[in-house]
């Protein structure tokens, strides 16, 4: 029996050698077919610093703490038992074996058996956690459902049975040594053995041992029969992923988006006839991807946080961040040969168009594709930093810029962007009228001032400020604000254009240059310095991408601005007369997604409802870096919502269990949309009396109740 352990472990051992490096190498193959990701290599202290934060800390794991922990002591267990894989080799043939120097080292063995307990009980937990959330309980809303059930208990019992395994054998060695000082957490197991003859102690050490050589190489051997068993490879690839994630620093991939490149070099829509012939603006094929989006492809490890975060899959929408990266992941794979050797039996997959309808063989959906808002919920919860918007935003500028494929009411998006200037189609010359009732008059650049050396702050006022009549409301109140405390500021009127996000987000790059440029050249020309914005996506552009195009201000959010200003006491909000100071009126706030997760401004607007007298804070179950999108970004504010539930729908029917009577907003994408939600829920008998109201507007009525 001891030979038949030996012949097996070693020669599991030498087949699991060869094939896993053929593996590696073919899925190395693999992810070179991608294009150059420009600037994943720069600053690679800063990438090791947060490898080492996310890999030891889990801070992507933390918003889930029993599992993060649960996950940290079988990631743990994984590499730092590998000495006992070592020691088994040893036991193979020798039952006494034991490491030199620190085989019989106390700290050495205590450790061992503490990391191999606590790895059996974590990934017991992780395997109740997976059953608790199973598809058959939940359907659609469990976190597993789609993902590949076979791998994740294969890779269950591996772990369990290595540490089973482990312990086992020390309890073997301590039937064999006899100190319980060396053995103080496996000393019980070796008692069970008391009775039995020791030549049959040292013949199961020798068997244990086998079995566990066995089992851990199976496992690779079983990885490299399954390229696409994300579960077991992100073990080794998330290292990688993590490494050349987009931001060195750490911060998830949100914010700017991502440039439109060809050939790893950022595209000018003016030197577009420079293009060669065959240029992919965009993706139009799985190989046009990156190295580093089919790394991500590669390290999905189908654990569903992205999906269980989703609106649209919350909503039940078809797009499931973790499906629509599976179901690329699988394509890049069945393709790959066709592309590295003209395999003709990989043919049929490497003919399916990357977008179309799934029942006439697309990869992804088109109602998939659009359904995204671009909240970013997704990158933010994954734990292997995965860059979905990314992706999504690269396949709807192939479908908008070559195809001409994109959702109808995008045309007239489109259209009004182009002539108007903003996506109202309204004429520039009614950018003003906003200001029309205020009590002063609102200073513009190349009209009341030269130039914005003469005044504080430039306010963006934005298309939905200027155009939008509730939040015209918004840029009312923030200017009243301004006034109020004597901060010296001016608009430009009709010089300003749309900044171009909503262009971007459904694809039309080169219609965001081209408004970003007109921009870009007013703004320098100006003197501007300094912007405050009421929109998170004006804020958002001209923070975050403009500098892309090489403009660099100091972009606040009037939430942010304001809070500083009641900080310092140049605003002073007052309390309500009567019983309502007492009571406190309840109010709920919404976390606009580009102001929250993609620019983490989370305090700032809460501090300043707090600040309000006679005002309650009720937080929604959701918030903060969890909060649940409006449903209008991703420019899907102007696309028809025709699958599932309105996401502005389920937003507003959170927010007014809450009991809320007011619900605070910051963006006014999130007004237009939880007003229309309320209006909904009103009509069926919900929230009357309830309203929607920027923070501005709430600190501008405490404010004026003292005067």
């Amino acid at each position: 029996m001891q030979f038949v352990a030996i012949v097996v472990a070693l020669g599991v051992t030498v087949l699991s050698l060869v094939v896993l490096t053929d593996a590696i190498m073919r899925m190395v193959r693999v992810i070179r077919l991608g294009g150059p990701a420009p600037g994943r290599k720069l600053n690679p202290s800063a990438r090791t610093r947060t490898l080492v934060r996310e890999f030891l800390g889990h801070t992507k794991m933390a918003k889930r703490p029993v599992v993060a922990v649960a996950h940290w002591f079988v990631m743990v267990g994984f590499f730092a038992l590998f000495f006992t894989l070592v020691t088994a080799y040893g036991q193979l043939f020798d039952a006494r074996y034991a490491l030199p120097l620190i085989g019989h080292w106390i700290p050495f063995e205590w450790a061992t058996e503490a990391i191999a307990w606590a790895t059996l009980l974590g990934i017991g937990l992780l395997t109740v956690v997976r059953q608790r959330s199973h598809p058959r309980a939940l359907g659609r809303g469990s976190r597993f459902f789609g993902s590949t059930f076979w791998q994740a208990y294969y890779v269950e019992f591996t772990i369990a049975t290595i540490a089973a395994s482990i312990l086992v054998l020390r309890g073997l060695e301590y039937r064999l040594f006899g100190d319980v000082l060396h053995f103080p957490l496996t000393a019980f197991i070796g008692s069970w053995f008391s009775g039995v003859p020791t030549a049959d102690v040292e013949l199961t050490v020798h068997l244990v041992a086998g079995l566990k050589i066995t089992v851990s190489w199976v496992f690779f051997i079983v990885l490299a029969w399954n390229l696409t068993m994300g579960v077991g490879w992100h073990r080794g690839l998330a290292f990688f992923n993590i490494w050349f994630k987009r931001d060195p620093e750490g911060g998830p991939a949100l914010g700017a988006a991502k440039p439109l490149t060809v050939n790893g070099e950022p595209v000018d829509f003016e030197a577009l006839d420079d293009l060669d012939d065959d240029a992919s603006l965009g993706v139009g094929k799985v190989e046009d991807f990156s190295w580093k989006g089919l790394l991500d492809f590669s390290t999905c490890t189908e654990c569903g946080r992205c999906q269980s975060q989703c609106p649209a899959w919350n909503t039940d929408k078809p797009l499931s961040p973790k499906l629509f990266v599976t179901a690329l992941r699988d394509h890049a794979y069945a393709k790959a040969p066709y592309l590295l050797a003209g395999d003709e039996s990989a043919k049929a997959e490497a003919e399916r168009p990357l977008v179309g309808p799934v029942d006439a063989g697309g990869v992804i959906d088109p109602d998939v594709l659009w359904s995204c808002t671009t909240c970013g919920a997704c990158v933010e919860q994954c734990p292997v930093d995965i860059e979905h918007v990314d992706h999504i935003l690269d396949l709807r500028r192939y479908q908008s810029l070559i195809e001409s494929e994109f959702p109808s009411e995008l045309n007239g998006l489109f259209k009004n962007l182009e002539k108007a200037g903003n996506p109202w189609g309204v004429n520039a010359s009614k950018r003003m009228d906003w200001a029309s009732g205020l009590s002063f008059e609102v200073p513009r650049v190349g009209v009341e001032v030269d130039s914005l050396d003469e005044v504080e702050w430039l306010f963006w006022v934005g298309c939905a400020g200027a155009f939008e009549d509730r939040a015209k409301k918004t840029t009312q109140a923030v200017a009243e604000l301004l006034h109020t405390a004597g901060v010296s500021f001016a608009v430009l009127g009709d010089g300003e254009t749309c900044t171009g996000d909503p262009a971007r987000r459904s694809g039309n790059e080169f219609l965001y240059q081209q408004l970003a440029a007109q921009n870009i050249d007013v703004l320098r020309e100006s003197g501007a310095v300094r912007v405050v914005s009421t929109c998170a996506h004006c804020f958002n552009t001209i923070k975050n991408e403009y500098s892309q195009l090489g403009l660099e201000l100091e972009v606040v959010h009037h939430t942010q601005l304001l809070n500083r200003l009641v900080r310092e006491g140049k605003l002073t909000p007052v309390a309500p007369a009567g019983d309502a100071q007492i009571a406190g009126r309840p109010v709920t706030y919404h976390d606009p997604c580009y102001l929250g997760r993609h620019n983490q401004v989370y305090t700032p607007p809460r501090e300043l409802v707090q600040a309000l007298p006679g005002v309650e804070l009720r937080e929604m179950p959701r918030n903060q870096q969890n909060s649940f999108c409006c449903g209008a970004g991703g420019a899907r504010m102007w696309m028809e919502e025709r699958i599932g539930t309105r996401i502005n729908s389920a937003r507003t029917a959170e927010a007014l269990d809450t009991g809320a009577e007011a619900i605070a907003v910051g963006c006014p994408f999130c007004r237009v949309m939880l007003s229309d939600g309320l209006t909904e829920a009103q009509a069926d008998g919900r929230g009357e009396g309830v309203e929607v109201l920027d923070v501005a507007q709430l600190l501008l009525a405490a404010v004026q109740r003292g005067s």
